[in-house]
C-alpha cells in the first residue's frame, strides 16, 4: 500500500501548500457532483446535502462534510491540525507535562522519559511511517463515519477521489473495507504503538468531527478512553487543534 504517500498529500493540502484549502469551494464542488443544489436534497429534507466523504483531490477533498445547518468555521478550520499532526501532538504532550510539573513544583520531564513517548509521524521512516499513516487514515475514516451518514453515492465519490490521489489498488480496497467495517474505538486504539501514536490518532479524529454533533462527540469520548488519554492531555490536544486553525 502507499498510505504514507496519500497521507502526506493530505498534510500538504490541509496546510495550503498544494493550491490552498478552500472549504467553501470544496463543498460547492461536491454539491455539483451530487447534482445537489441546496434546494434539491435528494430525499434528505430541505436542509441540503449531508456529505461525510474523505480523501479527495483538489484541496483536502471531500473530507469536510456538509451537514444541515453546519457552518464553515470552527470544526472545518481545524483541518489545519492535519498538516502538522505529529508536531502538534508532541507539543501538546510537552505543554501538558510542563503544566503538571509546574502545578506539582517538580522538574520538567527528563529526556529519557520523552524518548519513551515515541516519534512524531514526520520523523518516522519507511515502514514505520507507512504503518502510522494507515492508522491515521483509519482514524479519519472512522471519525467521518461517526454520525452514521455516508451513503452509497458518497462512498463512490470517496473511491473516485482516492484514485485521483494516486492510491494503489491495495489501499483502495482497504479504504472500501474501512467504509463498511464496524466502528470500534478499542480496536483502533490497540493499533497505537506509542503514546505519541495515540495522541496523533486522537488529534486527526478531533480535526474531522463536528463537536456540535452528539454522536461525533460521543465517538471522540470513546476514542479518548480507549487511547487512555486523560483530561489534561485531551485539553492540550484540543488547544493545539485550535491553534492550527489560526
Amino acid at each position: 500500500m502507499n498510505a504514507s504517500q496519500i497521507f502526506q498529500q493530505l498534510m500538504q493540502q490541509s496546510s495550503g501548500k498544494s493550491g490552498g484549502f478552500d472549504p467553501k469551494g470544496v463543498l460547492d464542488s461536491v454539491s455539483r457532483q451530487l447534482g445537489g443544489a441546496q434546494g434539491s436534497s435528494g430525499g434528505q429534507g430541505s436542509g441540503g446535502l449531508d456529505i461525510k466523504s474523505l480523501l479527495g483531490g483538489g484541496a483536502l477533498g471531500l473530507l469536510i462534510g456538509s451537514k444541515r445547518g453546519r457552518k464553515l468555521g470552527g470544526s472545518a478550520l481545524k483541518y489545519g491540525a492535519i498538516a502538522g499532526v505529529g508536531a502538534l501532538a508532541w507539543r501538546a504532550w510537552q505543554n501538558a507535562q510542563q503544566s503538571q510539573a509546574s502545578a506539582a513544583g517538580t522538574a520538567p520531564t527528563a529526556p529519557t522519559a520523552a524518548a519513551r513517548e515515541g516519534q512524531p509521524i514526520e520523523q518516522l521512516s519507511h515502514q514505520a511511517q507507512e504503518q502510522r499513516s494507515l492508522e491515521l487514515l483509519q482514524a479519519m475514516i472512522m471519525a467521518a463515519r461517526a454520525d452514521g451518514h455516508i451513503d452509497a453515492r458518497e462512498t463512490e465519490l470517496i473511491t473516485e477521489q482516492m484514485e485521483q490521489l494516486g492510491a494503489d489498488a491495495e489501499l483502495q480496497r482497504w479504504v472500501e473495507q474501512q467504509l463498511q467495517a464496524p466502528l470500534d474505538a478499542t480496536a483502533l486504539a490497540a493499533k497505537a504503538d506509542s503514546p505519541q501514536a495515540a495522541r496523533e490518532i486522537y488529534l486527526v479524529s478531533l480535526a474531522i468531527i463536528d463537536e456540535q454533533s452528539p454522536m461525533e462527540r460521543a465517538w471522540l469520548d470513546q476514542l479518548a478512553q480507549a487511547l487512555a488519554l486523560d483530561a489534561d492531555m485531551r485539553l492540550a490536544l484540543e488547544q493545539q487543534a485550535q491553534s492550527a486553525a489560526g
